[in-house]
């Protein structure tokens, strides 16, 4: 309607001028219900073709949705195992930190897996100490082997020399048992020797290997027990939280609620446009905004993402063949918008449904020499149209309470 009236201005109005003071027609004498048609035909016409042309002008560079919204992600609340919720340490809607416990699984049996790891431990230590004495056991027998050996070494070698002496003079079965009684003291110092480097061994790498395998079976113990413990990732707000003790959650198919981060929805705006125009949407248009949840308030915003994907076109590899028939509704060019001026969404609630438009500038072509002057007039008409559009947006943020509470019939 706006743009029929400014059309009318430049079209019809000239025409009516002319007829009257030119050719002396008037308003309700020749110019009259029946004969306006052929009277102002010329006016009409050209009405009628400049307001097609500047509408689709102004929606092509100036494009505008009404499908724009202040997305956000939530964290879901899983355990990471399953369980008998225990303990519950929020309410139903509770804001958390990060690491605030919000809810407690059964963990008895993780608790007795701890215990069991750290009488290891403790079993592990007690076997050290053990082997710290059997090392000074092993060293007072390998003392008492080399002083027998010693005793019967010696004893040896004086019958020895008497023998060699006065050949006879000692039995030569006496020298042979002596011999025998060497080698069984040399037997036994070797075997003395042997469990000393036995318990050496023990102690310094058996046992310290034991122990940390004990160690890693406690902190394995200690991690099974903490994902008992479900704390919160993020700073922010529990909403929705229903889950009481008793209830049984599974990671895969129940989740425990949902965990809102702070800040959510709150740094931009998530916009659909129509796909004709996906040429015009480029980073750094300067956007404006009105929602639902700030009435009468025109935000303004500056595009700073535009995706080269339209989500209508995905598919998920399977068994079938598509069918480009069963993509009903054509989809759209998503672009995230951000606020020019710092807390430029605050009191918009996140999720809040929004009106966007975005304005097409050419002042950097223009300003840039590289145009001519017909050019350059047709970019300033282009960016001058943008005002119609601004003009539609301020009408819609006067009328969108009016026609939410009131004529929506609720």
């Amino acid at each position: 309607m706006l743009e029929l009236l400014l059309c009318s201005l430049l079209t019809i109005f000239p025409d009516y001028l002319y007829r009257r003071y030119r050719q002396g027609k008037r308003f309700g004498h020749e110019i009259t219900l029946y004969s306006v048609w052929f009277e102002l035909r010329f006016g009409i016409v050209a009405c009628l073709m400049l307001t097609v042309a500047l509408i689709t002008m102004i929606f092509y560079y100036h494009p505008s949705t009404s499908t724009a919204t202040l997305y956000y992600r939530t964290v879901p609340i899983v355990p990471e195992t399953s369980g008998r919720v225990a303990e519950v340490h929020v309410e139903l809607s509770a804001p958390v930190k990060k690491g605030d416990v919000i809810f407690r699984l059964d963990n008895s049996k993780q608790q007795a897996s701890l215990e069991t790891a750290r009488r290891k431990i403790a079993e592990v230590d007690a076997a050290m100490l053990a082997a710290q004495a059997d090392i000074l056991k092993a060293e007072g027998q390998l003392q008492e082997a080399k002083s027998a050996l010693q005793q019967a070494t010696d004893e040896l070698d004086t019958k020895s020399e008497l023998q060699k002496r006065n050949p006879g003079i000692v039995p030569q079965r006496d020298i042979e048992k002596l011999q025998v009684a060497v080698a069984g003291r040399q037997g036994s110092l070797d075997a003395a020797a042997a469990a000393k480097q036995s318990a050496t061994t023990r102690l310094s790498a058996l046992l310290p290997a034991e122990r940390a395998s004990a160690e890693a079976a406690q902190a394995e113990a200690q991690v099974d027990l903490d994902k008992t413990y479900i704390r919160a990732g993020v700073d922010g707000r529990v909403e929705q939280f229903s889950l009481r003790p008793g209830d049984v959650v599974n990671p895969i198919m129940r989740s425990a609620g949902v965990l809102i981060p702070d800040g959510a929805g709150r740094r931009g705006l998530v916009a659909g446009f129509g796909q004709i125009e996906a040429q015009v949407m480029k980073v750094g248009m300067v956007a404006e905004a009105t929602c639902i949840s700030k009435p009468w308030t025109i935000i303004p915003m500056v595009i700073t993402s535009v995706q080269d994907y339209i989500a209508a076109g995905q598919f998920r590899g399977g068994e079938q063949l598509l069918e480009a028939q069963n993509t009903v509704r054509p989809g759209t060019i998503l672009v995230i918008m951000e606020p020019i001026y710092k807390a430029g969404l605050e009191g918009v609630t996140p999720g809040s449904s929004c009106v966007a438009n975005a304005y097409t500038s050419n002042h950097d072509r223009i300003t840039s020499g590289q145009v001519g002057a017909f050019k350059s007039f047709a970019l300033h008409v282009v960016d001058a149209t943008g005002i119609v559009h601004a003009m539609l947006l301020r009408i819609q943020a006067l009328l969108l309470p009016v026609r939410t509470l009131v004529l929506s019939g609720h």
